[in-house]
């Protein structure tokens, strides 16, 4: 990915949802949303590309809850840009969050989920 192509620091670079049955979601949310949805291969299962019915775009992605993103809670969690992921995760525990998975590298990207003081999450990622 070239420079022109990385989100902004600060920027939500991306959002998903991840559940125990990602199957059933899909489901759900392609009835409720009139979303389609396709296959995105893990190696020993498959996530989904959620897709706009209109053009094919892929808006998001619903993902099962197993390997590494087994401790990944069930919400949509957005994905905050940050400069270095390590840096942020170590300011958040300082004022007061917490670490829920990571940091570790998600494809070409370091990733992080965090907890912030008032129990939210969101995901950090460079």
């Amino acid at each position: 990915m070239s420079d022109q192509q990385k989100p902004d620091i600060g920027a939500i670079a991306w959002f998903d949802l991840t559940v125990p049955n990602a199957s059933d979601i899909k489901d759900f949310y392609t009835a409720v949303t009139g979303w389609q949805a396709s296959p995105h291969n893990m190696g020993n299962y498959h996530d989904f590309d959620i897709k706009k019915p209109a053009n094919g775009e892929i808006v998001t992605g619903i993902c099962h809850a197993r390997d590494s993103n087994a401790n990944i809670p069930p919400q949509w969690l957005i994905y905050i840009t940050v400069a270095d992921v390590e840096a942020s995760a170590t300011r958040c525990v300082e004022l007061g969050g917490r670490i829920i998975d990571g940091p570790r590298m998600m494809g070409e990207s370091q990733f992080c989920v965090i907890q912030d003081p008032a129990g939210a999450i969101a995901a950090l990622i460079s």
